[in-house]
């Protein structure tokens, strides 16, 4: 899965509300400044409007045209050719706006003085985005490297004590159950694969069949107290996660659901699909009062939020809900072809 491109940011819904209303704001300063009869600037304002918002949406209209070319091109070089498409809608549109009788008045020279302050005003605006953009990535990018060390800390947390649980397992198989044995290393080989060498992103399949190894490994060393439950579709939707998003739910389904009860419990892993979007529920029952808690820090959870907000494209998403005897954490994931279309 490709790193999300600085252009994808452009065409986010919050990005595309600012630069209306920036564009707004810009109209009410031209409204507003000197030089405008007091009797009209509303008649101003709804010009400038008009004008500034061609510009704008006709400059996001290109950009979002020739993106597939542009994002083989350095940053440097796309914010140059912006840049550039905001200049030409700015002479374009204003140049026609001259054209109107009564938008500029009629002395000789005033219509191209008149293209010209637009262009001036276009490129100050111009440098000013790009700086403000260049900020933000700059953010955005600093955002990712923190939620990839999370990553790393996550990977570090899955070693320890489940290694160590799963070797003591597996030396208790080796004489009576060597079967049992080999596809417990087969299955741990899986895992640790994913956990130290694996990519950012997988497909949610892989995910699935990641959680489905631990299960199966866990189920060897609590036996019958861990009973599991999988509601899936024959064949799983398309859909990208971020690497470890469902395992460490599943993880701590057993940690803090199957491990304290002395009875064991219910362990459910179930598949929806609702609109555009994939739901991934992993739901277990609750130790019964007085049974020893495991005490967790969150790393787990607040890793896999973490990351699914910074999913490239679209964000997905973590809820989870607490009743009176079950835990249910879902994972909301944008389908692959809902992405395709962004």
């Amino acid at each position: 899965m490709p790193e999300s491109r600085p252009l994808d940011a452009l065409f986010r819904p919050t990005a595309l509300i600012a630069v209306i209303l920036g564009g707004e704001a810009l109209a009410l300063i031209l409204a507003l400044g000197p030089g405008q009869p007091s009797g009209g600037r509303l008649v101003q304002f709804g010009l400038a409007s008009l004008g500034v918002q061609w510009i704008a949406l006709g400059t996001l209209c290109a950009i979002y045209l020739a993106r597939k070319p542009l994002s083989k091109l350095s940053a440097t070089m796309t914010a140059w050719i912006c840049l550039g498409l905001l200049l030409s809608m700015t002479a374009l549109v204003s140049g026609a706006a001259s054209r109107i009788p009564g938008i500029v008045g009629e002395s000789p020279g005033e219509d191209a003085a008149f293209v010209w302050r637009m262009l001036a005003l276009a490129l100050v605006v111009g440098l000013l985005g790009l700086l403000s953009f260049q900020n933000y990535w700059r953010a955005t990018s600093l955002a990712v490297l923190a939620k990839q060390s999370e990553l790393d800390t996550l990977r570090a947390r899955v070693q320890p004590h489940f290694l160590f649980n799963t070797l003591n397992t597996g030396a208790a198989l080796v004489r009576q159950h060597p079967a049992d044995a080999e596809q417990l290393l087969l299955d741990l080989a899986d895992i640790f694969r994913a956990a130290l060498a694996g990519p950012r992103f997988s497909g949610l399949d892989q995910e699935l069949l990641l959680a489905r190894r631990y299960l199966d490994i866990e189920s060897l060393r609590f036996g019958d107290r861990l009973r599991t439950e999988w509601d899936l579709p024959d064949v799983v939707p398309d859909a990208v996660a971020p690497t470890l998003s469902i395992q460490p739910l599943v993880e701590n389904a057993i940690r803090h659901g199957i491990e304290p009860a002395p009875q064991g419990g219910v362990v459910t892993i179930a598949l929806a699909v609702t609109g555009r979007d994939v739901r991934v529920t992993v739901r277990n029952s609750l130790a019964p009062p007085g049974a020893a808690a495991r005490n967790g820090h969150g790393i787990g959870q607040s890793a896999v939020r973490a990351r699914l907000e910074a999913l490239p494209g679209a964000p997905g998403r973590l809820e989870t809900d607490i009743g009176a005897d079950r835990y249910t954490a879902t994972v909301v994931l944008p389908l692959a072809d809902a992405l395709s279309r962004l």
